[in-house]
């Protein structure tokens, strides 16, 4: 297969992929529109932007996959997705650490603030733990799984660890 018919299938993937996510976000904001999505639309917004990034995630995997899967041959690519993937998942590891130290720190206190930026940050681990699983199972050569499975774990404990604090029946206790 030539490399613009390549191209072509993976941003036609991609293409596909933004339509479905659009048109279930579509869906749902029509099943809940009502009152409360009038009075609290900033927050309605952000919690459609996320679910958007969600479905989108989930629908582009075909052709994230075909993209990864063309790229096999590009070793330089893998290297500089590996590094890439390590920084991130390192990132992701650090808001970890600042949200929990944020939470004991006092009102007001400058690691408080921060915390509350960590959760943005600790909000996209999922999108990447799943991009950096896909990768580390179709990378070419050991150590580029390696590393790629390693960012996935790390994002994984990521998650992990703040459902654990997110989801307790009685609050943070």
């Amino acid at each position: 297969m030539r490399t613009p018919v390549k191209v072509g299938l993976v941003v036609a993937g991609h293409v596909g992929a933004f339509g479905v996510a659009s048109a279930v976000v579509a869906a749902h904001v029509a099943m809940t529109n009502g009152p409360d999505r009038q009075g609290a639309s900033g927050m309605y917004a952000f919690g459609d932007s996320l679910f958007f990034l969600a479905a989108f995630g989930v629908a582009a995997v075909p052709a994230t996959g075909a993209a990864l899967f063309f790229l096999r041959p590009y070793r330089r690519f893998w290297l500089g997705l590996s590094v890439a993937a390590i920084v991130i998942a390192t990132t992701g590891l650090a808001a970890l650490v600042s949200y929990v130290g944020g939470r004991s720190a006092g009102p007001g206190s400058a690691l408080q603030y921060l915390a509350g930026l960590a959760v943005l940050r600790i909000l996209m681990a999922p999108l990447c733990a799943s991009a950096f699983f896909l990768s580390a199972l179709l990378a070419p050569n050991r150590s580029s799984r390696i590393a790629l499975a390693v960012a996935a774990l790390a994002e994984t404990v990521v998650i992990i660890y703040m459902a654990l604090i997110w989801f307790q029946p009685f609050g943070y206790g």
